[in-house]
């Protein structure tokens, strides 16, 4: 289907040329004053500039050419060069029910095909998942569903930290600890021992040391260290999955930085070759620095001096990886904004060497830290870093807590719509605002029922489930309206009708937020249409039909919207 902004533009675009203006002016967009008009076209502004003649003058010109027809009800010129635009409500109707019984939703399909990987998730084997791999779990699998939908192939890899220093330094402490008499390998072992490990080193030269041999050694494929580190591994990835799972974030691959450690060889030739390798104090660096440069930008440090590869070799190998499986158009890089330095020593030295073509584009979607109401980073009441699993467990309880004393929900069903109230409410209080903030972890705001929460849509679903469960003699599969009979409808069926447009900004400007307002737009223009008819009530049989159809046609896109922002609706609340 074409947006109802393109459809507008187009008939736009032919009258501008008509008149003899450059047909591009012809643009329409939603309009910015929704008391005045629905859409605008502003063109006339731009064309009083190329043209010499007066805005107002250009767009009476138009206008005058476009006579209301089945789409367009109004066409009204404004003081100094607007033109106002009104559809007709039976094509907005047409369009609504088009846009139901449409498996894309109204969403226009690329007609270019690409393949996007987003690199997110970046969980760090031997170390529990903490809250601050929320943000990139979850905008992540956002970003990867909003490419979906727009008919576009999107990778996921959650890229396992599993070849660095910290394995190291935990095979270190379990030598160290247990010397050849190594117990059985669990997650708890593995969380108990890697911080232990880490405050060691920062005391312990020797010790941190050792971890560096150890970490160059399993990187050179040590049979002394190989056999426990896939243990870890394993035991690691199972551990990251259950609350991955619990939060609905998936991906494609589960490669790791061990994988790309396999293209370090040929990507070491590549960029001997293209006399890109230098050594420097032991170590081989690749310079990365630009004229235009604001603050220095260090070489990248490729081999380090003990022989050991860093996470700039390994994430530059994992291009070089990717290009020779996937031939990507773009890869997104959804990682905090600490990592911005890294990113563009990796990208700078990927393009120099050519390990990419020209036209891929690398992009680091740089995200905030998740704070507490105080804007410091969120912690643990003792002041540790908090784990995702008992971030999670907390938000969890309380909507349980919540539904503890509700009739309506079954005994047996209430610790799992407490499970999907509490992650809606955890996932939508973070991606309703601009990833590029920092998120403040607010429980009480997160769990409100009113305001830009993930709890007041899921409400909203569950009030529609209510009323269609109460209808009788009413084909919920084939919904039918047969006219608008208030304002409130004709608003909640706009929204409807340009959630296609949310999807495709949403998708250009790499914003799930777009989706969360979106979605909660819909839902307020709902609740006002709820409040000011009767539906149950009335009498009237087409108009009540119309109602249950308007009901529907709304459950099923924000259905759309949940569903990509990856969060569960529940029956009831």
């Amino acid at each position: 289907m074409k947006l109802l902004t393109d459809l507008l533009t187009a008939i736009f675009e032919t009258a501008f040329l008509n008149c003899g203006y450059d047909k591009t002016l012809g643009k329409v967009v939603v309009s910015g004053r929704p008391d005045l008009c629905q859409f605008q076209c502003n063109g006339a502004f731009t064309g009083a500039k190329l043209y010499r003649k007066s805005p107002l003058s250009i767009a009476d010109d138009v206008s005058a050419l476009i006579k209301p027809d089945g789409m367009i009800s109004k066409i009204e010129v404004m003081a100094p060069g607007f033109i106002n635009i009104t559809i007709n409500d039976g094509f907005l109707l047409h369009y609504a029910e088009q846009i139901f019984h449409d498996k894309y939703k109204g969403i226009p399909q690329t007609e270019a095909p690409e393949t996007i990987i987003l690199d997110y998730g970046n969980p760090n084997v031997a170390k529990p998942l903490h809250v601050g791999h929320l943000r990139s779990a979850i905008i992540g699998e956002a970003l990867k569903r909003i490419i979906i939908s727009t008919g576009r192939k999107a990778i996921g890899d959650v890229h396992l930290g599993d070849w660095g220093l910290p394995i190291g330094l935990v095979l270190a402490e379990m030598e160290e600890k247990y010397a050849d008499r190594i117990p059985p390998i669990t997650a708890d072992l593995l969380n108990e021992l890697y911080p232990l490990a880490s405050k060691r080193s920062r005391a312990d030269e020797a010790f941190l040391e050792k971890a560096r041999t150890i970490t160059a050694e399993l990187q050179k494929g040590s049979i002394k260290y190989m056999d426990t580190w896939r243990k870890m591994v394993s035991v690691s990835v199972r551990d990251i999955r259950k609350t991955f799972d619990r939060l609905h974030v998936s991906f494609d691959y589960w490669y790791g930085e061990s994988d790309s450690s396999k293209y370090v060889p040929q990507l070491l030739q590549i960029l001997s070759e293209k006399n890109l390798l230098v050594p420097s104090e032991g170590a081989q660096v690749v310079d990365v620095s630009c004229e235009s440069d604001k603050a220095p930008v260090p070489p990248a440090i490729v081999i380090k001096s003990n022989g050991s590869e860093g996470y700039v070799t390994t994430d530059i190998a994992t291009i070089l990886q990717r290009q020779q499986d996937f031939k990507p158009d773009r890869i997104w890089y959804v990682v905090d904004f600490r990592q911005n330095l890294h990113f563009t020593q990796v990208f700078r030295t990927a393009q120099k060497a050519d390990l990419i073509p020209a036209s891929t584009e690398l992009t680091h979607l740089c995200f905030g830290t998740v704070n507490g109401k105080d804007g410091k980073p969120f912690k643990t009441r003792d002041g540790g870093i908090m784990q995702l699993s008992e971030l999670l467990d907390t938000v969890v309880n309380c909507s349980y807590e919540k539904l503890r004393n509700t009739d309506d929900i079954d005994m047996n069903f209430k610790k799992e719509t407490a499970e999907k109230i509490g992650i809606a409410a955890i996932k939508f209080g973070d991606l309703i605002n601009h990833y590029s903030k920092d998120c403040v972890f607010d429980i009480d705001k997160f769990m409100a029922s009113e305001g830009k929460t993930g709890v007041y849509l899921l409400y909203t679903v569950a009030r529609i489930n209510s009323i269609l469960k109460r209808i009788d003699s009413f084909d919920l599969t084939a919904p039918h309206s047969y006219g608008i009979y208030s304002q409130s409808e004709r608003e909640l069926l706009l929204k409807l009708a340009l959630s296609g447009n949310a999807f495709i900004n949403a998708y250009n400007e790499k914003s799930p937020n777009i989706i969360c307002e979106n979605a909660y737009q819909i839902a307020v223009a709902f609740s006002k249409f709820y409040h000011e008819n009767h539906i149950m009530s009335e009498s009237d049989g087409q108009k009540k039909a119309s109602w249950l159809a308007l009901c529907i046609y709304t459950k099923d896109m924000l259905q759309k919207h949940l569903d990509t922002l990856a969060i569960d609706t529940v029956e009831l609340m």
